[in-house]
């Protein structure tokens, strides 16, 4: 039993689907939609040289024109600061006296224990404080 040309296509097709799966490289992607192309022509009667030659070319154009663009998009994107980085340089309100030793603020919400960056400044209640860094469970402020 011979086995048609565009049924060995589609074969190396999956063949390049499981490394994309298993590393993520969009490249083996690009290589089996290549295969795919490869094998509509040789069901359609294209040769050998014809199924080659529309594999090579959707592949390369896929990779020269796809490639750049996911680069500009990945450049573009801006990272999301979390947790308690997305706090730091955050603006909070004292509500109890914060002094070098410590304090109260409220910060995105909920209530901080706080001290100040200089342990020489303090800050009242209802005054504005700026979050310089979070250290365990207290705001660093100034």
């Amino acid at each position: 039993m011979e086995i048609d040309a565009w049924v060995w296509w589609l074969i190396g097709a999956v063949g390049l689907g499981i490394p994309l799966v298993l590393t993520a490289m969009p490249e083996f992607g690009m290589f089996a939609v290549g295969a795919v192309a490869a094998a509509v022509v040789a069901a359609l009667g294209g040769g050998i040289v014809a199924q080659v030659l529309v594999f090579v070319l959707v592949s390369v154009a896929l990779v020269a024109v796809v490639r750049p663009i996911a680069a500009r998009h990945r450049a573009g994107q801006t990272h999301h600061r979390t947790g308690i980085d997305a706090l730091k340089g955050r603006q909070a309100v004292v509500l109890e006296r914060v002094d070098g030793s410590g304090g109260r603020i409220k910060l995105a919400g909920e209530v901080w224990s706080a001290r100040t960056l200089d342990s020489d400044q303090s800050f009242e209640p209802g005054q504005q404080v700026d979050v310089v860094e979070i250290d365990g469970a207290t705001a660093v402020v100034m």
